[in-house]
This record gives C-alpha cells, structure tokens and sequence, in this order.
C-alpha cells in the first residue's frame, strides 16, 4: 500500500558551495518571492486585485522562449485565470505547476511564493534546451480554501481541460511550499508516524510525494534528483487519504488520471509560519531553495526529454559529490 523504498539514496554531509549560477538562481528566486509576497502580499479571491497583480508578474516573469497563454474560467461570479507557458514538443506532455493564491491575512512567502518562484526559474533554466516533449509551466489560482478541492481550482480547471482535449499528461509536478530546511533534531514530524517507518527528524530535505497510482513517477522523479543532485531528498507513495499527500494541485490531475508529484518542504510538518501571518520573505532559506530549483530542472529536463549535457558547465550540469 505505502511506497517508502526509494531508487538511489539521499545525499548526506556538507552541502557544496554555490557556483556562479546557482548564486545568480538564488537571487532570482529572492526577487520572486519579494516581489509576490512583500510588494502585492496576499492575493485570494478577498483581494481580486492583488490575485490579478499575481497572475500579471507570473505572465511577465516567464522567459519569452515560451508560449504564453492566460486562460480564463469563472467561479463565485468572478474570472479566474490560469497562467501558462508552453514549448511545443512531442505529443506526451510534461506540467510542471504552482499555485499563486494565499489564504487570507497571509503574505505567503512560503505558501506559495517560493514555489511560483521555483516555477518561473525551472522554466528560465530549461529555456535554452529543446525537449522531446511538450512542457507547460502553469500558475494556477483558487488552490487555497474556500476553493481547495472544489470546482473552482485552477489546476482542476486546467487537468479537466487536458482531459477534454485528450491530452497525454505522462508527468505533472506540483511545487508547493519549498522554502524551509531546518537542520535541528526535532524539526520534522509526521502524519499517522510515518516517522516509524525510517524517515529522518531533521527538516533538511525536499520531499517527493504521490498517490500509489504515481509511485513509478514519484521513483522517476527522486532517481534523477538523487542521480543528479548534491541535497538531501525523500520519497513516498501512499493513499490519498494519508493527510498531507493530497494537499496541492497534483490531486487535480489525480482526478483525470494522471499520473503527478507534489515536490515540497512538507509544509505544516516542518514550517512554523504556515497559515499565519508571519509568513514572511525573510523567514525562506534562499541559498538551499536555490539548490532544489537546479534538481527539479533537473528532473524536469529528464521528464521532458531534455538534453542537458549539450551545455554540461551550466548551471544544470550534475553536482559533484
């Protein structure tokens, strides 16, 4: 029932400096979750126009070698839009998505700002390369309640449609809430003490999370991570009643059956902050969140049969361990 057994095996010891890029990466990401966070603030269906001013920095962020389209649907009797940019491959299709809403009285640095900004940079990193599929970056609204798991979910909307049209999703990742990476004793727990089954008590790594319908993806995903990746990483497969493996946009695509991963710092199992108003910019760990984002390009490239090593001294070329 429960995958817990994973391919590779987590990085341990001292993280290796930054390079050049991932420097530049880190900043870039800063910039982000400043400017979604700090300069709008929170952005809900309660504050339409900060939601509006969200989904304009997301379309303007994302670099222009993608395709750009904004597509609308309605809800509570207002319009809603999801953000997407596309690169145009093969007919398998690869979504990496994020959602751009907070809940009320939050900034949401964390929740979701860190992982619009890991969207936008995954998307910048992989701009130069040419894939064998077709990738979408997506920012979907309405994630956070009162619209969570109901009609009015952009990712729903968005996985409804590429049912409708008959679109082969092969991968979807969703990245939620990646800022936070705590290195004390203590400083990561668990829902019904899956901790038992052998987990780590530091809230030092990224963890890669799916239904037992996506475990083959879920193993995909962190093999590569792992393979590639100088950071520690986690992996489950589990029922979607286990709390917490259900909580983001990935469950949408669940619903049209497709297969799709939630990347995460595990949110209210690690970070304080969660919900709350001290939500805050200056509460995200940049410098490893500047890690996570080089190892799910990474990912990301691998998904979308991307070729990395025709740039192998960039900013994606595997750590050294």
């Amino acid at each position: 029932m429960f995958a817990v057994r994973m391919p590779g095996r987590s990085h341990a010891g001292p993280l290796p400096p930054l390079t050049e890029g991932q420097r530049e990466v880190r900043e870039a990401l800063r910039r982000h979750v400043e400017h979604l966070a700090g300069t709008i603030g929170e952005r809900n269906v309660w504050k339409p126009e900060a939601l509006a001013a969200a989904a304009d920095y997301v379309d303007r962020s994302f670099d222009p070698a993608y395709r750009r389209d904004r597509p609308a649907f309605e809800a509570s009797g207002r319009t809603f839009r999801n953000v997407e940019a596309e690169r145009t491959g093969g007919p398998k299709v690869v979504v990496v998505g994020a959602h751009y809403d907070s809940v009320p009285e939050c900034p949401g640095a964390n929740d979701n700002a860190s992982g619009v900004a890991v969207l936008l940079e995954v998307a910048h990193l992989l701009a130069p390369y040419a894939c064998a599929h077709t990738l979408r970056f997506v920012a979907f609204p309405n994630e956070e309640a009162p619209f969570f798991d109901t009609e009015a979910m952009g990712s729903l909307q968005y996985a409804r449609r590429c049912r409708a049209r008959g679109e082969d999703v092969a991968a979807m990742l969703s990245l939620e809430t990646l800022g936070c990476y705590r290195d004390e004793p203590g400083t990561q727990i668990y829902p019904m003490k899956l901790g038992a089954l052998g987990y780590p008590t530091r809230g030092d790594f990224v963890a890669f999370v799916g239904n037992t319908a996506s475990r083959r993806l879920v193993r995909s995903a962190i093999s590569t991570f792992r393979a590639t990746t100088a950071f520690p990483s986690e992996g489950l497969a589990a029922p979607p009643w286990v709390p917490g493996i259900g909580w983001s946009d990935h469950a949408a695509f669940w619903r049209h059956d497709y297969p799709a991963v939630m990347v995460t710092d595990t949110a209210p199992f690690r970070y304080p902050q969660y919900h709350t108003p001290e939500d805050t910019p200056d509460r995200l760990d940049y410098e490893r969140l500047a890690r996570v984002t080089c190892g799910v390009a990474r990912v990301v490239a691998d998904l979308a049969g991307a070729n990395l090593a025709s740039s192998p001294k960039g900013v994606l070329a595997p750590d050294k361990y």
